[in-house]
């Protein structure tokens, strides 16, 4: 190593002494560790951003740096100049890279020693909350790259001057242009394709490419190219020194075509770089800026060829400029993975009118008006920052409000980025996959046969309805087998037969009882329709017993054995219109909920109160049920005895906003008795936590004999914060950094013989539940905790053979209109494929509480929301899918802490920092001490 040269090991040391022998270095360290943190805390304001990473700090550290970095060399060589000992290095027999490379080291060590001052501000990040630490370690070595390309330009100007003050304005002015240059301060005067030129010149737009997570060779490569580019620059500036100055000799053209060479080589490795776009490795948790082996799997399954094309205007709004090159290399990503079957497009519709005219009329996609600024003037431009996903001829747009994420920071400037491109370009592939499936060959995405059994009675036994119907079904499965491809055969069997062991066989395995004739109680029969692979059971509802909706039926049970069609959510939950729920009435809206399925799925509201559920619907979502009445109860159990997935969000109590704070209110969901015969039970009382989120209260406010109604944010207990522990290694919770459980009762469970329970959302060990009713937060108000505390069960999942609660179908379904009890049939138990998965809470996904999460954060929260996407996919089975959801670039929270433990953490961290400055204090000191020694040595004293 070049390190272990002697002369470079003596310079090192000999620029360490110096360095830390002036109290200018001193300071000069301690204002760096002072601004940063100063930066990160009140510039920046770390906590009111609520998320836990370091991201200001690296921000500003490409314009910290300057200042360091030229303050560092400021005196390296100006001052050999000054004193005259720049000339007994130019005659000494090492070669005078080895002295220029000693310096580079000395100065490279102090940077990281400053580096190392602000390493107390990540370590309480993470002491405190999950803070991702690929970013963290890329910043640093961003940090490190960049400062060695700063010390080399500040070398070289050092170099040309004997004036350490001239140096110092030199190397900042130097830096701060290349750091300008790639700016949105110069590059918003500049069209898309030349501010994009600019910045892979700049020093900060790379810089930032590496902080953010994604380790570029082309950014590596740049750095190292500057470092040694003015490197070499420095020594060939000090080696003109010696030179005559009217003579050239072969040594001087020597030196002049090398350093041309250097740089020359330097140059075109960056461009000939430029252009591969692989070399790259994505450090972030999850690999938040690559495409994940999910999205890889699902181009694999094109048969055709795919468009992905994205629309960018060559003037855009400063803050979108940065985030388009992002979104290309993602897009690059899919057509390396789609192996000649992705075919990527990047047009500019208004510098092609047949483009754009196709744009508007064919696939919808209008320009979005955004106000913009060059060098002459302030203008509103219509600009474009679409993509387009093609297949065949299925497409799919993706708006600029389905691409960007925009908040306002703590400094109140607004902030841009990516939503999470991956996911939703993955999910627009689906789409269109799908949806072209979906016209054509149902069997495509079914990849072990289906078998069709219908368990039914020899014709003497049924009903003329059920006969009729029985063999008007005959054709449609014929059709179906014969364009199957082998993939679905069908049969009947009369369980009646030989010893009825088939009867008692599937009676007891899913509860398949015999029916009774309503006109003749003594007949008997079954008719019970299923179709199965060697997974699953999947009983098909019989409805209206009407022939011509037979195959409508067949084929959404077939598309639960497929894995390439859009799935079916079935919602029953309260329907308030949005001006009624701005006026806090009509008990809570769940408009963002329904938004948030239809997103990915076909969405089916539902009405339980006619005693079934849609046969389309492949999961039923029930969210603050009331007054649930018996067909209802009826609709919802015998959809969990066919094996399907309920999901339920209920709870005693729901909490309304009036004129006096925040009323409780009993709701009533008549699910009591059908809960407790599957186990479960909730309280009829709240949790509260002293681990908790803030929230936007009502406070009631008494100065004298006057009352004062206001809205603070202030720590509330009943919202309860979710995270680390109490989030279970399951894949409904595994990846959430943390979740809000807002007004949620203790959920007890004891699961019945054959049924597994998950837990998987606990509170801390300090929470306990209350029944009291005044849950409205008072001025300086405080919630005493008692003095035993424990954990609370606050989501799980059943799994299992659940029995009906009902011994026989209810008489009211017989009264309802066009229905009889036989039409709907009747299940006394599960599969083993049937869920229930409970959070006892009404109004944790309710518009109110995410919008009041949002006020009392500042920044999108969807927390809740994650969870119930989490919930959807695993219970649809679409673990690729729940895979990529799981990598959504969403805020990782803070806890919430008291003001106190802030300035706490605040001091803790200038104190680690003066601690940091001590240690290397007294390295200093014990440096200086070996310097005088080996002086005194050397001069034989």
């Amino acid at each position: 190593m070049l390190v272990t040269r002697p002369v470079a090991r003596r310079l090192l040391r000999k620029e360490l002494g110096l360095f830390f022998g002036s109290p200018v270095a001193w300071l000069f360290l301690a204002a760096f560790a002072g601004a940063c943190l100063f930066i990160v805390f009140w510039a920046e304001s770390f906590f009111a951003r609520n998320i836990a990473d370091v991201r200001p700090l690296f921000e500003w550290m490409p314009v910290l740096l300057i200042f360091l970095c030229s303050a560092i060399t400021m005196r390296t060589w100006s001052e050999e100049r000054r004193s005259g000992t720049l000339e007994h290095v130019l005659v000494q027999p090492s070669a005078l890279w080895r002295f220029a490379l000693g310096k580079f080291y000395a100065c490279e060590f102090l940077l990281l020693l400053a580096l190392a001052a602000t390493a107390p501000l990540p370590l309480t990040v993470a002491a405190i909350a999950d803070l991702d630490w690929g970013p963290v370690l890329a910043g640093y070595l961003a940090s490190a790259l960049l400062g060695a390309a700063y010390i080399s330009i500040g070398l070289f100007v050092s170099a040309r001057t004997d004036n350490a003050i001239v140096s110092l304005i030199g190397s900042v002015a130097l830096c701060g242009a290349l750091y300008l240059l790639g700016s949105g301060l110069f590059t918003g005067f500049f069209s898309a394709e030349g501010a994009e030129t600019l910045r892979r010149l700049g020093s900060g737009s790379r810089f930032a490419s590496i902080t953010r997570g994604v380790i570029d060779v082309r950014d590596l490569v740049y750095y190292l190219s500057l470092s040694c580019g003015f490197l070499g620059l420095s020594i060939y500036s000090l080696e003109r020194e010696g030179w005559a100055r009217l003579a050239t000799t072969p040594r001087q053209r020597h030196w002049r075509l090398g350093i041309l060479l250097l740089l020359a080589n330097l140059l075109a490795a960056n461009l000939w770089l430029d252009r591969v776009a692989n070399l790259r490795i994505d450090v972030t948790q999850g690999r938040l800026y690559s495409i994940s082996d999910a999205s890889r799997e699902l181009v694999t399954h094109l048969r055709e060829p795919l468009l992905i094309r994205g629309y960018f205007s060559a003037r855009n709004h400063p803050l979108l400029a940065p985030l388009e090159p992002q979104l290309k290399d993602l897009i690059q990503e899919y057509a390396s993975a789609g192996r000649g079957n992705v075919r990527v497009e990047f047009v500019d519709p208004a510098q092609d009118p047949e483009l754009e005219q196709e744009a508007n009329e064919r696939y919808g996609i209008k320009a979005t008006p955004i106000q913009v600024a060059d060098r002459y003037q302030t203008a509103l431009v219509n600009a474009y920052f679409h993509v387009l996903v093609q297949y065949v001829s299925e497409y799919k747009v993706l708006s600029f409000a389905e691409l960007i994420e925009m908040r306002t920071a703590a400094s109140g400037q607004p902030e841009v980025q990516l939503r999470n491109p991956e996911y939703d370009i993955t999910r627009a592939i689906r789409d269109v996959l799908y949806n072209y499936r979906a016209g054509g060959d149902l069997f495509a995405g079914i990849d072990e046969p289906v078998e069709f059994i219908g368990y039914v009675s020899s014709p003497a036994q049924l009903p003329d309805e059920l006969l009729a119907y029985r063999e008007a079904i005959e054709d449609p499965l014929r059709r179906a087998a014969e364009a199957s491809g082998g993939k679905f055969s069908y049969r009947f069997l009369p369980p009646e037969q030989g010893n009825g062991e088939l009867a008692q066989r599937i009676e007891q395995d899913w509860g398949f009882a015999p029916m009774r004739d309503p006109l003749d109680e003594e007949r008997s029969f079954f008719f019970y329709l299923t179709l199965a692979d060697s997974q699953q059971v999947v009983r098909l509802p019989t409805g209206e017993f009407d022939p011509d909706d037979f195959r409508q039926v067949l084929d959404a049970g077939l598309k639960r054995f497929a894995h390439n069609f859009t799935r079916s959510v079935a919602l029953s939950a309260p329907r308030v219109t949005p001006e009624v729920a701005r006026q806090g009435l009509g008990g809570p809206a769940f408009n963002t909920l329904q938004e948030t399925i239809t997103r990915d799925h076909s969405l089916l509201l539902e009405d339980l109160a006619d005693g079934t559920v849609s046969p389309e619907a492949d999961v039923l979502v029930v969210i603050a049920p009331q007054q649930l009445g018996e067909t209802a109860i009826f609709a919802l159990d015998q959809f969990l005895m066919r094996g399907g997935t309920v999901i339920l969000a209920t709870s005693p109590w729901s909490v309304q906003p009036d004129d006096s704070g925040l009323d409780m209110q009993r709701r009533r969901n008549g699910l009591k008795a059908w809960l407790k015969h599957l186990g479960v039970s909730i309280g009829d009382s709240l949790v509260l936590d002293k681990r908790h989120a803030n929230f936007p209260a009502p406070v009631r406010r008494v100065t004298g004999d006057y009352e004062f109604r206001d809205v603070q944010i202030v720590g509330y207990p009943y919202f309860i914060d979710i995270r680390e522990d109490g989030l279970a290694d399951h894949p409904v919770s595994r990846n959430l950094p943390q979740v809000t459980m807002a007004w949620a009762s203790p959920l007890r469970i004891e699961p019945p013989a054959g049924v597994r329970l998950t837990r998987l959302l606990t509170s801390s060990r300090e929470a306990w539940a209350s029944d009291e009713r005044d849950i409205t937060p008072q001025q300086d108000s405080s919630w005493p905790a008692p003095e035993q505390t424990r954990r609370e069960l606050l989501g799980a999942s059943l799994q299992g053979r659940f029995s009906s609660f009902f011994s026989q179908p209810p008489a009211a379904l017989a009264q309802l209109p066009g229905t009889t009890a036989a039409a709907h049939g009747f299940v006394r138990h599960s599969p083993e494929s049937a869920r229930l998965i409970v959070y006892p809470s009404n109004d944790f996904l309710s518009d109110r509480v995410l919008g009041a999460q949002v006020r009392a954060s500042g920044n999108q929260y969807l927390g809740p929301i994650q969870l119930f996407n989490n919930t959807l996919d695993w219970a649809l089975q679409e673990e690729r899918f729940l895979q990529i959801r799981a990598r959504a670039h969403f805020n990782r929270t803070l806890p919430p802490m008291e003001q106190r433990m802030r300035l706490a953490l605040e001091l803790a961290n200038y104190g680690a920092a003066v601690g940091w400055l001590a240690l290397i204090g007294i390295v200093a000191w014990l440096m200086r001490r070996w310097r005088r020694a080996w002086f005194r040595r050397e001069l034989g004293l």
